[in-house]
């Protein structure tokens, strides 16, 4: 038992002692106000840099995303009928149909899926 503690505990300085080197040696502080500033044919920039991000656009990848994966869950159930019982693939299947239908239904309701308001 205490070797397994000498051993952890050395374990972890080490690769605290390892990680403090690590940030100490490539620490920049050389921070240039035209260094840090975006690069435009030599101008100083007109606009912000950074781009404002939609939310909505995310929201609507997020679910494009979770219906991508339920749609992958969806091919193989015709292959699983002939290798089953027919009651209980309808059963399993007419579930996992009737959840998404009403996800869908929910997320139409809430305006998830509307782009524009």
């Amino acid at each position: 038992m205490m070797m397994i503690m000498t051993t952890s505990m050395v374990a972890m300085l080490l690769s605290t002692a390892i990680m403090i080197l690590t940030t100490l040696i490539s620490k920049k502080n050389n921070e240039d106000r035209e260094k840090s500033s975006p690069f435009e044919c030599g101008f100083d920039p007109k606009n912000s840099a950074r781009l404002p991000f939609s939310s909505r656009f995310f929201l609507i990848a997020v679910i494009f995303m979770i219906f991508d994966v339920e749609i992958a869950l969806l091919l193989p159930m015709p292959i699983t009928m002939m290798m089953s019982n027919i009651k209980a693939w309808m059963i399993i299947s007419s579930l996992f149909l009737l959840i998404l239908i009403i996800g869908l239904y929910h997320e139409w309701n809430q305006g998830s899926l509307e782009w524009t308001n």
